[in-house]
């Protein structure tokens, strides 16, 4: 039976490189293993499959069905342990547990000295690249070995050893509970995405407060302040409260360029930290600094000696095309953004293995409101259709909600209103479904659904009253991230004026940013 494309192995060999399939045979060759072994046949099969085929593999291998399970298994621990020997998959951290492997052999050996000797300089590695866990781990490794190895100064290094494991396991806890703390936001924000209303902001505020662990900043290393700057940043970002989200991404990211080194030790970090700052900046409208961010983004992660690997790269395509397309709606320049689309898509397809849904769904969302700033709204329907027709995606409400939004305002400005009546139901329903009816929107279909009864003569005029009542709350503190999705005031301001909403952007941007 053909499979999709889900199966761990298959997927696994398919990630691998070049090189990597060559050191896999070498290594293979080295266990000293029959060219025809079956865990070997196997992976041949595999890596010349371009989708996984059950059938086909037991047809043309030498593995029955009831041992294909434990001949898989076996495969994929093999590939691994191959991979875990390639230096291109080699860093501090393995390194250091290299060495705890390497002490531990000797601890079972009696070499008892030598032992130590080795987890004192791997202690020192960890502390300084501040993997304070495994230091803590080489801490309790050093007690249990100087309990059994007496020597005349035991009594002052089980004091040294007491003070540091002590220390150490106060800024674990630290960590940990800070970064607890970030992972719930964040999963709150993915779940139900800003806050709605006032209830919503008291229960989030407290509940961050309840949880924020006590701390002296100057007592803090790189990895608590990290976990502390990316609490907080998510606490901003669900309350909507952007400049503040703009002063932790700062504080994330200058972390990094003062310390250099933690950009390769901690890559991910490092790219999600820029790409909150690119979004910060995106929310307030900053754009020489969102393209000078972008630029310095773009800069490191094209140098040489930035680490990277598959899922470093998938990080990297995310962010920076993300961030190159929100550039566009800053200042209004949607045609020039349209040109984007075609090589993201095909990227998309390229990393589909490592990007997850929901963030192809925000491509998807971007490029219908490209296409809607453009003046394209059939374009703009097919993108939004791809979202609201995937039943089983698990994606931030708000932007769910959104897309049914912008879905309506497309299929009125394309003339596509024969079945609007149902859209309207069925986006009302919806809506009331989630809980996220508000102010803007219950307005927007209101002035939707009245608009058959208006003469001609008085569109414009329904307009100008919409635009009126909406301006209300674009500094309300919950309304207002309707805007952020869709600049409907924009979209009303060019039926006003009669002119492309694109121009209308533009114009507000170049007021805005008069020198």
């Amino acid at each position: 039976m053909i499979k999709d494309q889900k199966d761990n192995l298959f997927l696994l060999v398919k990630s691998l490189t070049k090189s990597e399939k060559r050191q896999f045979k070498l290594y293979v060759g080295r266990l000293g293993v029959n060219n025809d072994s079956k865990f070997l046949n196997l992976f041949n099969i595999l890596d010349k499959l371009s989708v996984y085929d059950e059938d086909f593999i037991l047809k043309n291998g030498d593995v029955k069905k009831q041992q294909l399970a434990n001949v898989k298994a076996h495969l994929y621990k093999q590939i691994l342990i191959s991979l875990k020997l390639n230096p291109s998959h080699q860093n501090i951290r393995s390194q250091i547990r290299e060495q705890l492997d390497f002490a531990s052999i000797l601890y079972h050996k009696g070499l008892y000295k030598q032992s130590l000797k080795i987890l004192d300089k791997s202690k020192d590695l960890a502390i300084q690249n501040e993997e304070k866990n495994l230091a803590f781990e080489i801490v309790e490794f050093e007690k249990l070995i100087e309990s059994q190895y007496i020597t005349r100064s035991i009594g002052g290094r089980a004091d040294e050893l007491t003070i540091q494991a002590k220390e150490l396991s106060a800024l674990n806890v630290v960590a940990s509970k800070l970064s607890n703390l970030s992972l719930q936001l964040y999963g709150l924000f993915l779940k139900t995405g800003y806050v709605k209303n006032e209830d919503e902001g008291e229960q989030v505020a407290s509940y961050f407060y309840k949880r924020l662990p006590k701390y002296d900043i100057k007592n803090l290393g790189f990895r608590e302040k990290l976990w502390l700057y990316n609490a907080y940043l998510w606490f901003s970002f669900l309350t909507q409260d952007f400049k503040n989200c703009y002063r932790y991404a700062s504080k994330w990211v200058e972390l990094f360029y003062d310390n250099p080194n933690m950009i390769n030790l901690n890559p991910v970090f490092f790219l999600k930290g820029k790409n909150y700052l690119l979004e910060a900046l995106f929310f307030v409208r900053s754009r020489d600094k969102f393209e000078e961010a972008l630029i310095r983004l773009e800069k490191t992660v094209s140098d040489k000696t930035f680490l990277r690997d598959e899922n470093v790269e998938a990080l990297a395509f995310l962010y920076l095309n993300l961030n190159k397309v929100n550039l566009h709606f800053i200042d209004g320049s949607f045609e020039e953004g349209l040109k984007l689309i075609p090589k993201i898509e095909a990227d998309l397809k390229k990393y589909s293995n490592r990007i997850d849904e929901h963030h192809t769904m925000i491509f998807y969302y971007k490029f219908a409101s490209l296409y809607f700033g453009a003046g394209d709204n059939k374009k703009c329907i097919t993108y939004l259709d791809k979202i609201i027709s995937n039943k089983s995606l698990s994606m931030r409400e708000d932007l769910l909600c959104f897309s049914r939004v912008l879905n309506l305002v497309a299929h009125y400005e394309a003339g596509l209103d024969y079945h609007i009546e149902t859209l309207l139901r069925s986006t009302y329903k919806f809506l009331i479904k989630m809980n996220d009816l508000h102010e803007v929107q219950k307005e927007m279909i209101k002035f939707i659904k009245g608009l058959q009864d208006v003469y001609p003569q008085d569109i414009k005029k329904a307009f100008m009253k919409l635009r009126d009542t909406l301006k209300t709350y674009e500094d309300h503190p919950y309304e207002k991230r309707a805007f952020l999705y869709l600049d409907i005031i924009s979209w009303l301001e060019s039926k006003i004026e009669n002119k492309p909403v694109g121009q209308i952007i533009k114009d507000k941007y170049l007021a805005n940013n008069k020198s």
